[in-house]
């Protein structure tokens, strides 16, 4: 299952998920994102069974997100081997967490920004959003030596409607730390978009239903990044 613009969409792509994660490794993914769409709506990592499989079946990195909101949970998973955690809320909400997480699992620690338009953004599983001022939240991540954001686009997650290459800019211009965007793919001229912003903190996008829909194969998707 997934969401489409901050709300659970009940359409089920497959019933193995460790299958699909083999499957997008032997497609030539560098990386998987995984999300645990119940934790991040309970605060609880609800499939840390099924994500530590699929951990323990791939031979590429993993991150993982979703309900992660102590330190209890976030070792659990990085013992098991992810590459890194995101997290959102706990994050968010509490500056001095954030801090403490990064001194305790250095890189391993990777934020979830969730715009829902603005400087709205979206906590508790996007089921409600608070006002921040991005630019100033950005310079104290850095001041924090966060490594990573994963910054996504509420509005365009799940919708296949094409990715606001002006906010993702404005962004990546914003701060130094290396961004992970989502929220929109819908095309590989959205990749190729990406790629012509020609920024060395942007790291990645994350693509989903694209993919699940078969718009355009991962292949070439990592061909027009590459390009």
């Amino acid at each position: 299952m997934r969401y489409r613009k901050g709300r659970m969409n009940k359409k089920v792509y497959s019933c193995d998920p460790v299958g699909v994660a083999l499957g997008w490794q032997n497609q030539g993914a560098k990386l998987l994102h995984i999300v645990d769409l119940d934790g991040a709506m309970t605060g609880e990592q609800v499939n840390f069974p099924i994500i530590a499989r699929i951990i323990k079946s791939l031979s590429i990195p993993v991150e993982v997100s979703g309900g992660i909101r102590d330190f209890r949970t976030m070792k659990k998973i990085i013992d098991k081997g992810a590459e890194r955690i995101v997290i959102g809320t706990k994050a968010i909400e509490d500056s001095i967490f954030l801090k403490d997480a990064i001194k305790k699992f250095g890189k391993k620690i990777c934020m979830g920004l969730d715009s829902s338009g603005g400087n709205k953004i979206g906590v508790d599983g996007w089921r409600r959003s608070i006002r921040i001022n991005i630019k100033p939240l950005l310079m104290s991540l850095d001041r924090v030596h966060l490594k990573t954001i994963i910054f996504t686009d509420i509005k365009r997650d799940g919708t296949l409607e094409g990715m606001d290459i002006a906010r993702v800019r404005n962004i990546l211009n914003a701060t130094n730390i290396d961004v992970i965007v989502s929220g929109g793919v819908s095309a590989l001229s959205d990749v190729k978009k990406l790629v012509r912003l020609d920024r060395a903190n942007l790291k990645g996008v994350i693509i989903g239903k694209a993919l699940y829909e078969n718009v355009f194969s991962l292949s070439e998707a990592i061909k027009c990044g590459q390009d």
